[in-house]
C-alpha cells in the first residue's frame, strides 16, 4: 500500500515537474519573442540601410546578433527534448564582400529569419497563455467563495457575470476548462520544440556538404602551409648549410693542391674549412629546430613554451594548467603557434606586457595569447596571422582573433587532439 503511494507520489511531482518547465520553457519564450520582434526590425532596417550602400558593414555584425538569439532558442528547445539541436553556420570572416556574401549565402540565415517572424508571433501567443492559463482556472474555480463579497458580481473572462449561486456553475466550467488547457502546456512545448528543431537544424546534407567544404579548405590551407615550410628549408638548406658545405669542400680541395708547396697555407684553409663545417653544422640544427624543436621532447610542451615565454622581449606571464603529453604533431603545432604569436607581439603589437595561457581537455588543447598593445591586427596586413590559422586548419582547429584598435589582442586557438 505504501510502496503505491510512493509511486503516485513521484507519478505526480514527474507531471508537476513537466507541468512546470513547459510553462516556463513558454514564458521565456515569450520574452525571446519579443527579442526576435526587435532583432526582425533591426534586419529589415539594416537591409534597407544596404539598399543605399551604407547598411552592408552592419550586416554581418547583425546576423551576428542574430545567431546568438537564435542559438538561445536552439539550446533551450534541446534542452525540453533531452536532445540538442545542431547548427550549421558558415564562418563570417574576412574581407567585407566575403562576409556579405557568405551571410547572405549561408541556408542558416534563411532559416534564422523564418524563424524570427514565426517566434515572434507564435511565441508570444503560447507565452501569454502559459502565463495566464493557470492564475485564471484558479480565479475561476473560487468564484463561488467570494462572488458575494463583491458588489454586483464578479465577471468571467467570457463576459459572464457571476452574482447568484447558480451562475457559479458557469465560473466552474470555466475554470476546469482553463485547467484542462494548463494540463496540456507540456504537450504544447514539446510540439513547439519540435517546430523549433525542424526549423533551426540544417537540412539535410547541408552539414556535410559544409564540413565537406570545411575540411577541403582546410586540407588546402594545410597543404599551402605544407609547401610553404619546404620552400623554406629547402631555402635555409641552400642558402646556409649547402652553402658552407661546398665552402669545405672547395677549401679542402685547395689544400689538396697547396699541401705540398705550400704546407702553412693549407693548415689555414684546413682550419678555416673546420670553421666553415662547424657553422654548416649550426645551421642544419636550427633547421631541425624549427622542424621540431628537441626542447619538446626534452621537456614536453609546458617547458617549451616556459622556454618561449622567457626568451620573449616583451615581458611575459605564463599560465599552464597540468597537461601531459600529447600527439607530437599537436604539440609541435602548438609550439609554433605560441612562438609566432609571441613574433608577432614583438615586431608589431607596441605591447608593454603579454601573457600565454596553456590549457587541455580530455580531446582539446586550448591556447590563449594576450598583449596590451595597440591592437588593430589584420590577417590580410601578413602579421603571421594567417600562418597561425593554417596551422590550426590542417588539424581541424580553429583560431579566433579579437584585436579591435588600441587593444587588447587576444589570440584564441583550440587544437583537438583526439583522448
Amino acid at each position: 500500500m505504501i510502496a503505491g503511494v510512493d509511486v503516485q507520489n513521484r507519478g505526480m511531482n514527474a507531471r508537476l515537474a513537466a507541468l512546470w518547465a513547459a510553462v516556463r520553457y513558454l514564458v521565456v519564450g515569450a520574452g525571446t519573442a519579443l527579442l526576435s520582434f526587435l532583432a526582425l526590425a533591426c534586419l529589415l532596417i539594416v537591409a534597407v540601410l544596404c539598399l543605399v550602400g551604407v547598411g552592408l558593414p552592419a550586416l554581418p555584425e547583425a546576423l551576428h546578433l542574430v545567431r546568438r538569439l537564435v542559438d538561445v532558442e536552439r539550446r533551450r528547445a534541446g534542452a525540453l527534448l533531452g536532445t540538442p539541436i545542431p547548427e550549421a553556420y558558415r564562418l563570417l570572416d574576412g574581407p567585407l564582400s566575403h562576409r556579405v556574401g557568405t551571410a547572405l549565402a549561408d541556408p542558416a540565415t534563411r532559416r534564422d529569419a523564418a524563424w524570427l517572424v514565426l517566434h515572434g508571433t507564435v511565441g508570444l501567443v503560447l507565452g501569454g497563455l502559459a502565463f495566464g492559463l493557470a492564475p485564471s482556472a484558479v480565479n475561476h474555480l473560487l468564484m463561488p467563495l467570494y462572488w458575494w463579497l463583491v458588489p454586483g458580481g464578479v465577471e468571467t473572462s467570457f463576459g459572464v457575470v457571476v452574482d447568484s449561486w447558480p451562475s457559479t456553475s458557469v465560473a466552474i466550467a470555466i475554470g476546469v476548462g482553463y485547467g484542462l488547457l494548463t494540463l496540456q502546456l507540456p504537450a504544447v512545448a514539446r510540439w513547439y520544440a519540435r517546430v523549433a528543431r525542424r526549423l533551426l537544424s540544417p537540412a539535410k546534407g547541408v552539414r556535410l556538404t559544409d564540413r565537406v567544404a570545411e575540411l577541403t579548405a582546410s586540407r588546402a590551407g594545410a597543404l599551402e602551409a605544407h609547401g610553404a615550410e619546404l620552400r623554406r628549408i629547402e631555402r635555409d638548406l641552400h642558402d646556409g648549410a649547402q652553402a658552407r658545405i661546398a665552402a669545405v669542400v672547395m677549401q679542402l680541395g685547395i689544400v689538396e693542391q697547396i699541401r705540398a708547396r705550400d704546407p702553412e697555407a693549407a693548415f689555414g684553409l684546413v682550419r678555416k674549412a673546420q670553421d666553415t663545417a662547424i657553422d654548416a653544422l649550426a645551421e642544419l640544427r636550427d633547421v631541425v629546430r624549427d622542424i621540431y624543436p628537441p626542447v619538446l621532447s626534452d621537456r614536453g610542451l609546458d617547458g617549451a613554451v616556459s622556454a618561449l615565454a622567457a626568451r620573449c622581449p616583451v615581458p611575459c606571464t605564463l599560465d599552464v594548467a597540468p597537461i601531459g603529453r600529447r600527439p607530437a604533431a599537436i604539440e609541435a603545432a602548438a609550439y609554433f603557434i605560441i612562438a609566432e604569436a609571441l613574433t608577432n607581439i614583438t615586431k608589431h603589437a607596441g605591447a608593454s606586457a603579454a601573457s600565454v595561457r596553456l590549457a587541455a581537455t580530455d580531446d582539446t588543447l586550448l591556447i590563449t595569447v594576450r598583449d596590451d598593445g595597440r591592437g588593430g591586427a589584420d590577417d590580410r596586413r601578413g602579421t603571421g596571422i594567417v600562418g597561425i590559422r593554417r596551422r590550426a586548419d590542417a588539424f581541424d582547429g580553429r583560431a579566433e582573433l579579437s584585436s579591435p584598435p588600441g587593444g587588447p589582442t587576444v589570440l584564441r586557438v583550440e587544437l583537438p587532439c583526439g583522448s
